[in-house]
């Protein structure tokens, strides 16, 4: 038993220790000028890809749900924060203490919300599990994309039909403009920011992970039924699951929010595409692996970069990398299995 706490511990610390060691090599290069302004402008994206990913991977790999609708909940962290500091901006002047409350805001309303889905959501399986989440997500883009908000001396003014409905004053400012999304969001992300926010999702997920209540999410996964005649309680666990990966979702919605000048509601960054790159990561990095569900975001996100220079060979070695990742699982399961088949063949040759 104390061999394996030490070998988790162990897998732990160099998970830790990989994450921290690429900050600081990426902070050197930045600070000698040896990264483009490209690279140094994707440092805050792949920080918000890499907590996206390890959160997912709590659902999807621990509790062994498919989710569909992460970007959803990315969406609400990202509106809500950014709603607070664009509308805060000339009353709290310090930037760090402004988006320590937009966080803390948009990790709450996402949280909430991944409790309303996920108390009539979660009662079903499978592949209705997938739609009804990819759903949830959709939903959540579109209502963003009808939504007016103004603001004047009056105080706050809201309209579901155009900017115009809003009836502000002449020195009212509107803050969410429909499909326009909000614009002028301070810009307060800083790579710092999102490195910091990697090691707390890290240091929750891996806790849960390793805890009791972790044992009896993977009893879940493992053979729900087995679990419940055991006296585990199936909703609780699965919820309080959903609701963690709601939040550092959010979180992640709003460190990705103060790093653009317009954030708008499209398909690309809060829909179904943006679902499923993040379920990209997981299944290349591993079903319940951590650490490759890190690297696979690192991975796939600074490739096409990488590759810009090969416009006529950049999708085709993409996908080469791709193959090969999947072809080489960082998964539990097949790494298990590749130790077992190996140390099959030890006892065998050493019979022999």
């Amino acid at each position: 038993m104390s061999k394996k706490l030490s070998k988790q511990k162990l897998n732990d610390i160099i998970t830790y220790g990989i994450v921290i060691a690429a900050f600081i090599i990426m902070q050197i290069l930045i600070n000698a000028g040896e990264i483009s302004s490209l690279f140094q402008g994707l440092m805050v994206p792949l920080c918000t890809y890499i907590i996206l990913a390890i959160s997912l991977n709590l659902v999807v790999g621990i509790l062994g749900e498919l989710s569909l609708g992460h970007a959803g909940f990315m969406c609400v962290g990202a509106f809500t924060s950014s709603f607070f500091s664009k509308a805060t901006q000339d009353t709290i002047t310090n930037g760090t203490l402004r988006f320590f409350i937009a966080l803390l805001i948009g990790i709450a309303v996402a949280a909430i919300f991944g409790i309303i889905i996920g108390i009539p959501v979660l009662r079903l399986n499978g592949d209705y599990l997938a739609i009804v989440t990819l759903a949830f997500g959709e939903i959540i883009k579109n209502l963003v994309n009808v939504l007016f908000i103004g603001k004047d001396s009056k105080g706050f003014h809201f309209s579901t039909k155009d900017a115009v409905s809003l009836n502000l004053e002449p020195d009212g400012k509107i803050i969410v403009n429909g499909p326009q999304g909000i614009t002028g969001t301070p810009n307060d992300s800083t790579f710092f920011i999102g490195f910091i926010l990697i090691l707390i999702t890290l240091f929750i997920v891996l806790n849960l992970i390793h805890s009791r209540d972790g044992r009896a999410i993977m009893a879940i996964r493992d053979n729900r039924i087995a679990a419940e005649s055991i006296g585990i309680n199936i909703t609780k666990y699965k919820l309080m699951t959903f609701t963690i990966s709601a939040a550092m979702a959010g979180a992640a919605g709003v460190l990705y929010a103060h790093n653009l000048s317009n954030l708008t509601a499209n398909t690309n960054n809060f829909g179904y595409n943006m679902s499923i790159n993040i379920l990209v990561f997981v299944v290349l990095g591993g079903i319940g692996n951590i650490r490759g569900s890190i690297i696979a975001a690192v991975v796939l996100t600074l490739l096409p970069e990488l590759l810009r220079g090969m416009s006529d060979y950049r999708m085709l070695i993409y996908a080469i990398v791709l193959i090969v990742m999947m072809l080489f699982n960082w998964a539990p399961k097949a790494i298990e299995w590749r130790e077992k088949h190996l140390s099959f063949k030890k006892n065998k040759k050493e019979a022999a």
